[in-house]
């Protein structure tokens, strides 16, 4: 007995590899195919059990695909509510899904969850062995499908409220970089002119042999610091973002104070803020209409939230609301949400309609993003030209200020 078990433990320890295969039915048709195993021998027993007289096995190499993205993500979840909600078994589900995907790094994670659940794991504690791609949300959610036996409706629900809150970051992303973008192109260029440009002048006017104009000199000074200490300008400020980067990345107490100042922003803040409301609404909405109690709901919203400041506060509320507080007076005591918010859920609560008013308070949000992502994009675009045509046309103007002043006197 003792034996068996070392043996069945020494097994369960062999690493699984895919492998394509090739070989005849009993009618003589050449077969081809992939079978996950321990190795080569196991696929010649495995196919010749099945009546197939195997002529060619091959180990199937991944390519060390791209990183998994949330788009990775959001793209097979919903292919696999759409799989279950026409009726495809879920482990064929899994196949269409992996084999098809352009990223190789996905598809192996995907043929990796398939292999789980035909030993016999539920597709939650699957999910739930990758928590990296698969936060407590979304394990929470497909647990409750499982139980509930609705499996392809919340699949659906999280395939919506993923793909709502991909599009909220892409536009919140989109509205931050543009300015940012646009910025460090203006520094670089201001650089080259500082380094290569403006010496070039110096040399010209040192023949004139009259007095420069005041911004003459004061571009001619900065450009013989950027010529004589480029390496430690351009040294401070990639060190500054690497080290700012990476206390961001690592720091708590770094992040909580990031999250802190982006909500006091004077123009991007309240977009950030309507941004994190409407991710905190639906992600309550979807997880209280799959049936998961309020009180461990709020777990996963806080996360799901993307802001320390809202964090705390559903913290906050989870304990009034655990103690016996409705959950319209524990929001208002936190006064970090609008007086419309508190309302909608108020009128909800009432109502017994909570999940309801809370996706309506979330496409509301929602749609605030979008119209001040767009104000935004057009009220940016005349404002960096502005910044833009002082910066160039400043240095341009200070250095041909002198050629000006020599073909007055002549």
């Amino acid at each position: 007995m003792a034996s068996l078990l070392t043996k069945s433990q020494g097994n369960a320890q062999v690493k699984e590899k895919v492998y394509a295969w090739e070989g005849k039915d009993r009618t003589g048709k050449t077969v081809r195919g992939e079978l996950r195993a321990g190795g080569e021998a196991i696929v010649n027993v495995t196919l010749r059990r099945q009546g197939i007289l195997v002529t060619k096995v091959k180990k199937k190499a991944y390519r060390s695909g791209k990183k998994i993205t949330d788009k990775d993500l959001t793209l097979f979840t919903r292919q696999l509510a759409t799989m279950m909600k026409a009726g495809v078994p879920l482990l064929q589900a899994f196949d269409i899904v992996g084999k098809g995907h352009a990223n190789p790094s996905m598809s192996k994670l995907i043929m990796d969850l398939r292999n789980d659940v035909e030993t016999g794991t539920s597709l939650n504690n699957a999910f739930r062995k990758y928590p990296l791609y698969f936060d407590p949300l979304f394990c929470n959610l497909v647990g409750a499908g499982e139980q509930a036996g609705i499996l392809e409706d919340l699949l659906t629900r999280l395939a919506i409220y993923k793909e709502k809150t991909l599009a909220i970051k892409a536009k919140i992303k989109s509205a931050l970089m543009y300015p940012i973008s646009i910025l460090a192109i203006a520094f670089v260029v201001t650089a080259v002119i500082m380094i290569w440009v403006v010496p070039a002048f110096k040399e010209v006017f040192k023949t004139f042999g009259a007095d420069l104009p005041a911004p003459t000199l004061i571009v001619m000074a900065i450009s013989e610091f950027f010529v004589a200490y480029w390496w430690l300008i351009f040294g401070s400020l990639f060190g500054a973002l690497y080290f700012f980067f990476q206390s961001w990345k690592r720091s708590v107490k770094m992040q909580q104070s990031m999250d802190r100042l982006l909500l006091r922003l004077p123009i991007f803040g309240a977009v950030i803020r309507k941004a994190t409301i409407a991710r905190w609404t639906r992600t309550l909405s979807t997880m209280f209409a799959a049936g998961v109690p309020l009180v461990e709901a709020l777990d996963s919203v806080g996360g799901a939230s993307g802001n320390f400041v809202y964090m705390e506060a559903t913290r906050k509320i989870q304990l009034e609301v655990s103690t016996g507080t409705s959950l319209t007076l524990s929001m208002q005591n936190v006064n970090v949400f609008p007086n419309m918010v508190i309302q909608m859920v108020q009128i909800g609560e009432e109502s017994g309609s909570l999940d309801a008013m809370l996706g309506k308070v979330a496409d509301f949000f929602e749609d605030e993003v979008d119209e001040a992502v767009a104000a935004l994009s057009s009220l940016m675009e005349p404002l960096i030209m502005v910044v833009l045509g002082v910066l160039i046309g400043g240095l341009v103007i200070a250095m041909y200020m002198p050629i000006f002043k020599l073909g007055s006197v002549v």
